[in-house]
């Protein structure tokens, strides 16, 4: 079989056995160790029979362009297991990233083979900071990436004509899967398996990491914008990521009620009970709080941080800021201009 090619295109005659899943795995440099582990070990214990790590369902391999030990950000290094002239056959390919300050996390030789395995309909999973790598190899135009909420602004410098999702675990589209990374990794591995082989192999996976429910794609990354972390209500928590990813726009608290699926008067009341405040002020205060890190971090102009956050001219930003922080925009900067000096 022709590297990138899938099983399906393999014929299993009456009577044989089905041969498991083939899943080939992209180690960027400085990848992150435990997306890595999770992801492998949800597939060992999925394919896993009496505890002896066997591979009858799942099978993996760590693809490499050449022999040597790839590094991790811990600093434990992984040796890859196939080579790009082995010419496997894999059924899905997976893209652990890590650090962001690399130059090139994968080499030319990965990165056309994975150009060449989407071109062959061949699924791609990102994990955890692999949404970068293929959106730097190209195979995210036109199509949504999940990232964590962490990286959601880097992503979003580096690729601003991408569509980015960082309030769900993870997204498929098309062909590519991306993953927001941390124990989320466990639950996509688990829906890959799930869909593959079976319920009571992802089932059995999930309950040896001790993870009491296997979480979909649509749950929420467990994160708060600051101020908010004390809120219960699931659908109060979603309206407040989504505000968060859109910190940078103005938006109708009708969208983010409707993105919910439920009716504006509905969001409203919500938010009193769980915050005593309507959702248009939260959205309000959130914006406000991150555009006041750029006027006090920043040596940007006040007027291009109050467009970049979505107001129409700097006298309404300056008279919102005011209004939450009983300062204007300028004043703030010189105050923090002025503790920056008495702390060196």
């Amino acid at each position: 079989m022709k590297p990138g090619a899938t099983l399906s295109s393999t014929k299993v005659t009456a009577g044989t056995v089905k041969p498991p899943l083939r899943v080939g795995i992209l180690l960027a440099r400085n990848f992150t160790l435990s997306a890595f582990s999770l992801f492998v070990d949800t597939l060992r214990l999925a394919s896993d029979e009496l505890d002896r790590s066997g591979r009858k369902y799942l099978d993996w391999d760590v693809v490499s362009d050449g022999s040597q030990l790839i590094p991790s950000s811990s600093g434990i290094s992984v040796a890859p297991t196939a080579r790009l002239n082995d010419r496997k056959a894999f059924d899905y390919l997976v893209v652990v990233g890590g650090r962001l300050n690399v130059e090139q996390p994968l080499g030319d030789e990965l990165v056309a083979y994975l150009k060449k395995a989407v071109a062959l309909r061949v699924p791609v999973v990102g994990l955890c900071t692999g949404s970068f790598v293929l959106a730097q190899a190209g195979l995210l135009a036109g199509r949504t990436a999940c990232v964590s909420w962490l990286h959601r602004e880097e992503f979003q410098q580096r690729f601003p004509d991408i569509e980015l999702v960082s309030h769900r675990l993870f997204l498929e589209d098309g062909l590519i899967t991306t993953c927001a990374g941390g124990t989320a990794v466990a639950d996509l591995a688990a829906w890959i398996v799930k869909k593959h082989v079976g319920v009571a192999a992802a089932k059995n996976a999930m309950e040896i990491l001790q993870i009491d429910r296997q979480r979909k794609g649509t749950d929420t990354q467990a994160r708060l914008p600051l101020a908010f972390e004390a809120v219960k209500d699931s659908r109060v928590r979603l309206a407040l990521l989504l505000m968060e990813e859109a910190v940078h726009e103005k938006r109708d608290i009708e969208d983010f009620a409707h993105r919910i699926g439920i009716s504006s008067r509905q969001l409203e009341r919500l938010f009193k009970q769980e915050l005593n405040e309507s959702p248009v002020r939260a959205y309000q205060r959130m914006r406000l709080v991150k555009a006041k890190l750029f006027v006090e971090a920043t040596d940007q102009s006040i007027l291009q941080i109050a467009i970049d956050f979505g107001y129409e001219s700097n006298t309404h930003f300056s008279k919102m800021f005011r209004s939450f922080f009983g300062m204007s925009p300028v004043e703030a900067r010189k105050r923090a201009v002025k503790a920056m000096g008495e702390a060196v």
